[in-house]
């Protein structure tokens, strides 16, 4: 029965000694080994072997990049204005051992040292820059922190500006610079759609009046043609102007008219083949046609 429990003993201290001395590292981990207090070396991922009770790992630490997103901080520009401002930080660490015994607490370190270095890169410019050089903002905190967390195993990626809130009404008169801008723009473009509204309908009346300029023209070339290919006599042209003469007397405010002598002779000529008198009579007195309105005004001779 002794036996029994001395070999259940040593079975049970090799099994704590195998586990002592056996040490699993995950992937992207990273572990300080201290021997007797002292930093020995860092674990790396994978199965790794220490003395037992002489070797002591520390604690796993994260070599993949990781995002600490930090409260927002009030900051004075350089034209006297509060502002708030809230960061978000990448960074890796490079080297387990710095990280571990260079600095107590890395994150708390970045954490003020970004406070730090934004706020003497924001007392320098006006709230203006400040709203429209973020990347100049986080360009310049990225060099600082790379360069300040260096030495502590901590290679810093990147630094964004997650918000930047102005004064309240500061926040006010940019709405209102804003509401305006956007009505200007507004009116601008209506403006603008009513000028080219013009320009086509403008554009549209003068292609009408040419084409209609254009069918007139092909118009009085066409009677010309013909008038020139039928060569008409005096007698036909007097007999159209008479046809024409109701059309004139029709239109309102029509008193007088002046018929071409020429007429006048044709008319004379039609007189004499219809009432068959060779002889030239006596003169006769100018004719009156009647106009549409009721009057009988006298047509003069030229």
């Amino acid at each position: 029965m002794a036996e029994l429990i001395v070999g259940l003993v040593v079975a049970i201290l090799a099994i704590v000694l195998v586990l002592r001395t056996v040490r699993i590292v995950p992937q992207a981990r990273a572990s300080n080994v201290e021997r007797l207090g002292r930093y020995l070396r860092t674990l790396e991922p994978g199965l790794n072997v220490v003395i037992p009770f002489v070797d002591r790992p520390r604690h796993l630490i994260d070599l993949r990049e990781q995002v600490v997103s930090f409260e927002p901080r009030s900051v004075i520009t350089e034209d006297n204005l509060v502002v708030h401002i809230d960061t978000v930080l990448y960074f890796q660490v490079t080297d387990p051992r710095a990280a571990a015994y260079e600095i107590f607490d890395y994150i708390q370190a970045i954490e003020q040292l970004t406070v730090t270095t934004l706020r003497n890169v924001i007392g320098s410019l006006d709230l203006e820059k400040v709203l429209t050089s973020r990347e100049h903002i986080n360009s310049t905190l990225r060099g600082v922190l790379d360069e300040a967390s260096g030495k502590w195993g901590i290679r810093v990626n990147r630094v964004e500006l997650k918000g930047i809130e102005p004064p309240a009404s500061i926040k006010e008169s940019m709405e209102k610079q804003m509401r305006a801008e956007r009505e200007k723009r507004a009116a601008i473009l209506a403006a603008e759609g009513q000028r080219q509204s013009r320009i086509l309908t403008a554009e549209g009346e003068r292609q009408a009046a040419i084409l209609r300029a254009e069918g007139q023209a092909k118009a009085i070339d066409t009677v010309f043609d013909a008038i020139h290919r039928n060569d008409p006599d005096p007698k036909l042209l007097a007999y159209q102007y008479l046809q024409m003469l109701p059309e004139l007397a029709k239109s309102p405010g029509n008193t007088f008219w002046v018929i071409p002598s020429e007429v006048t002779a044709a008319l004379q000529n039609v007189t004499k083949a219809f009432t068959g008198e060779t002889q030239n009579p006596a003169p006769a007195e100018t004719p009156k046609i009647p106009s549409g309105n009721g009057h009988n005004p006298e047509i003069p001779r030229r």
